[in-house]
């Protein structure tokens, strides 16, 4: 059975969407998970029983809340040094004073990846660890259905009043009293977004008709993603946001009743890294500050100590407590004990009881052995002392033997919440292997096939043949079947943890294993096919067998071991340095190349010089110089003339072998512009040089002639129209990049207002449809009216400058070299390697693939999410708007890859003669 090739990739894509999809079920877990919220609320659990006949506790209900009215400040993408550091002192005044010496407890919160807001806030509100897959929600947030504080305050009479983003409104709708949103994607907007907030609040201190106030405050984070966390703008929003809390914090105060004291908790949902983004695990990202201001507490003296880190999950069970609500199902948060540390022994073991009663029935619901677990056994040993000293307490014994022993139990306590918290915690991880190796299997045989295949995709007929007949095959299918549906059989009955492949139709599984064996059969096919053509040469004298260059080897050797590097997360955490390594291995190679080419053609190989003679010529042809010589293979032999007529001209052969070297210094220097990956991305590096304020005049000349080098490097090949079209699109991204405050025009002075850009962006938008709407008109020629190909190689340029223009509009101003040295890569890469040497097809797109990888990470991108610039979604836009934001953002992220691919495109459209 033969397939024509667009068939046979349609079908390969639909297996390969298959086998990706059973690997990223298996690869995001199950989340750990309880009974669902309205079965939550069962009566809690009694205090433990004392020892001994006639000694009964009847301190079964849920303590009385601690504190009356509760205020929660959460200022996104809050850092702890913005508090805890010089930051924090320059601009927070207020609030470090309270934290050094007022009525306060301070602590640095951890939050776990991924480090972005709606995980986030479900992990304060429920207590639990998101997932990664939450990242992909958190653009259009769901109803939260867990178990969460929210939740149990509504269902407990408790008025709720939310302000800020209307990512809470989303999860929980119907739950507030009061709300207003605001939308927290449009990053341009820092000042809009919190005075919608700060609007409010001085007609709800003044009333008493809620119990709760949740402010979310989204400036500081909006700053982060346009400027960084050492943008000027940093310290006037930590004053603003200073100035609110000590307005909140003196309200409260000034209405206290004398029953019960009120509470303020200052949080952050997250911090940022040094480029200002969130969503990885660096330290900048994963510490935040945690702070509880109530007159309940004692006054600091002394000096200030290091604040004591906690985890952000444990900011649930402690509000849970201090308003006297059970604590959530699904919380695999600890009680933070300072906070109730005012109260009676008694109740502070009550306290941590109902917390290690909660763990550990979350535990024995999701963990067959749970009896086993150290942190259950711990829970039952201070259990067990807990009724001890109970039976002391009923006894009415000496108060301070009750103290010792109680602080003992209390330590065994905290000791066992410890460890079924990491136990619970450990859960996030545990992944489902089966469907991934599933997953993986078939993604692998899909790849193996394509590659397989590939000489008969690039034949004239463009034919795959199907092997379905062979009886040795066909044997082999129904053995395979029957291997693979045994297995599957042994792996689902003895699996402890829930499979997702496992959970599928019988009918279903025997699908997919019928899949895997008809893929290997395939496989096993086209290899004999390979080895039977591979003997015709012997009996055929006439037919000689190519060799394999250096730069075959190279790719095929860089391609696998790129491929076995990414079974190790180190290596995909740094995964930059492997493409800077082959890039780098690749220019040597190229000149090794050149020199063969140019000095080591020899008198006895008549048919390689006469080869590179022909390369050497179509250079002349294609190239825009004029009289190219070509150095003869035998000077000995040949005269002046000959020489002169048949070789490069020896300045053009200079050029050509010092072009790698100039490559690889080019790529050395992009190297130091940004560092990415994870082991060294706090290190300095020249990109956060230029960006710092004091260096804005270096910044402007930079970019002002990276401007310059685009525009001459791109102009060459564009309509006279285009190019002009060009240069005003590059004046226009200065002007944008010079009215939102990042570089300066040499007559202007300091104090100028920092705008949105709009008006310039949008300008240059226009200019970028324009340039796009004219390469789409000629390629849309030379389709339908003429078959030109010089047409369709214009076409596609201009659609290429029009991408370039727009790259150069969301790219940092210090991120412009980037795309300069793209640029210079490409053009030297064209003319003096690929189009001499003559390389195929194949080995050009593998080239430009490698290079599109590398330029990925320089411009500072890396495997985390916490390197995407957001703010390239905004620029030009007043509002969130869904589809552009994510297609610009996307394009920003990824414009390394796409312009390489471009590139790709337009070059193998200039040689349709080979």
């Amino acid at each position: 059975m033969r397939l024509r090739s667009g068939v046979f990739a349609s079908s390969c894509l639909l297996v390969q969407a298959l086998g990706v999809t059973l690997f990223l079920r298996g690869f995001f877990p199950v989340p750990v998970r309880s009974l669902p919220r309205r079965e939550a609320r069962a009566d809690s659990p009694a205090e433990p029983a004392p020892p001994g006949p006639g000694m009964v506790s009847n301190w079964t209900k849920i303590p009385a809340p601690l504190f009356n009215k509760v205020v929660i400040v959460l200022i996104d993408a809050l850092r702890d040094d913005f508090v805890f550091g010089s930051k924090g002192k320059q601009f927070m005044p207020y609030t470090t004073q309270v934290v050094e010496k007022g009525t306060s407890y301070s602590f640095i919160a951890e939050a776990k990846p991924p480090t972005v807001t709606m995980p986030r806030i479900k992990a304060l509100m429920t207590g639990s660890i998101p997932g990664f897959i939450d990242v992909v929600v958190n653009l259009n947030s769901p109803a939260l259905l867990d178990d969460n504080l929210i939740w149990q305050a509504k269902a407990a009479g408790k008025r709720i009043i939310f302000y800020g983003d209307d990512t809470w409104v989303k999860l929980f709708p119907k739950h507030f009293m009061e709300y207003d949103g605001t939308t927290s994607f449009f990053v341009s907007d820092f000042t809009e977004v919190d005075d919608n907030v700060t609007r409010h609040l001085d007609r709800v201190l003044k009333r008493e008709d809620w119990d709760i106030l949740i402010l979310h405050y989204l400036g500081l984070d909006h700053i982060g993603h346009i400027s960084g966390p050492n943008s000027p703008l940093v310290g006037p929003k930590l004053r603003e946001m200073d100035n609110i809390l000590k307005k909140i914090h003196i309200s409260l105060l000034s209405k206290e009743e004398a029953s019960l004291p009120n509470l303020l908790v200052v949080c952050g949902d997250h911090g940022m890294s040094e480029t200002g983004s969130h969503g990885g695990s660096s330290e900048g990202e994963v510490h935040t500050p945690l702070l509880f201001i109530s007159s309940a507490f004692e006054k600091r003296s002394g000096p200030l100590t290091q604040p004591e880190r906690v985890q952000q999950t444990d900011l649930a069970s402690t509000l849970a407590v201090g308003l006297g609500l059970p604590i959530s199902r699904n919380s695999v948060g600890n009680l933070i004990l300072p906070v109730v540390g005012g109260k009676t022994m008694r109740e502070q073991l009550r306290f941590v009881h109902l917390n290690g009663f909660q763990l550990s029935r979350l535990l024995q619901e999701n963990t067959p052995a749970y009896e086993k677990d150290p942190g259950y056994e711990h829970f039952k040993i201070a259990e067990k002392s807990h009724g001890n000293w109970i039976k002391l307490y009923l006894e009415g014994n000496n108060s301070e033997i009750l103290l010792n022993l109680g602080k003992k139990v209390l330590k065994q306590y905290l000791e066992a919440l410890k460890t079924l918290s990491s136990s619970l915690s450990k859960q996030v991880a545990q992944y489902d292997m089966y469907s991934m190796m599933v997953g993986t299997v078939i993604i692998m045989e899909v790849l193996l096939l394509l590659l397989l295949s590939v000489p008969k995709a690039l034949s004239k007929r463009a034919e795959f043949e199907v092997p379905l007949s062979p009886p040795l095959f066909s044997l082999l299918f129904y053995l395979m079947c029957l291997m693979l549906c045994a297995v599957h059989v042994i792996v689902c009955t003895s699996a402890e943890s829930l499979c997702y492949f496992c959970s599928m139709s019988w009918l279903t599984a025997v699908g997919v294993m019928m899949l895997i064996s008809a893929l290997m059969c395939g496989i096993l096919s086209a290899i004999a096919k390979i080895f039977e053509n591979s003997r015709l040469p012997l009996k055929n004298p006439g037919v000689s067998s190519s060799s394999w260059s250096e730069i075959d080897v190279l790719i095929l050797a860089g391609t696998i071991g790129h491929v076995l590097s990414l079974g190790a997360s180190s290596f995909i955490e740094e995964e930059h340095q492997t493409w800077y390594f082959l890039i780098n291995t690749l220019c040597l190679v190229l000149c090794q190349e050149l020199c063969r080419n140019n000095f080591l053609l020899k008198e006895c190989d008549p048919q390689h010089s006469t080869n590179v003679k022909q390369n050497f010529d179509s250079l002349g042809e294609t190239s825009d110089c004029k009289n190219i010589d070509i150095p003869a293979a035998s000077s000995s032999k040949l005269d002046k003339a000959t020489s002169s007529s048949e070789f490069m001209k020896g300045s053009h052969k200079w050029i050509s072998l010092a072009t790698p070297w100039v490559i690889l210094i080019c790529c050395r220097l992009l190297r130091s512009l940004n560092q990415t990956g994870v082991q060294w991305a706090h290190r300095p590096d020249f990109g956060h040089w230029l960006t710092s304020s004091e260096h804005k005049p270096e910044l402007s000349f930079l970019a002002a002639v990276s401007l310059l080098m685009i525009f001459f490097l791109v102009q060459r090949r564009c309509s006279l129209v285009s190019k002009i079209a060009m240069a005003l699109g590059l004046l226009g991204v200065y002007s944008y990049r010079a009215a939102v405050g990042n570089v300066i025009f040499p007559w202007q002075h300091g104090g100028k207002d920092i705008s949105k850009g709009i008006t310039e962006a949008r300008f240059v938008y226009v200019f970028v449809l324009g340039i796009v709407f004219t390469g789409t008109k000629d390629l849309l020629k030379s389709q339908v009216i003429s078959a030109d190909s010089s047409m369709k190689s214009t076409g596609l340029w201009e659609v290429y400058s029009g991408l370039v223009l727009l790259a150069a509009l969301l790219f940092r101003p210090h991120n412009l070299p980037v795309l300069v040295f793209c640029l210079l890569i490409q053009t030297m890469m064209t003319k003096y390697i690929w189009r001499p040497l003559k390389f195929d097809a194949a080995q050009i797109t593998i080239m430009h693939y490698w290079f599109g990888q590398a330029f990925f990470y320089f411009q500072g991108n890396s495997n985390g999410i916490a390197t995407v610039d957001v703010s390239a979604g905004f620029v030009g836009l007043e509002s969130y708007v869904e589809i552009p934001a994510i297609f610009l953002t996307a394009f920003a992220t990824y414009a390394g890859p796409f312009l390489w691919a471009i590139h790709l495109l337009c070059y193998l459209s200039s040689e349709v003669s080979r």
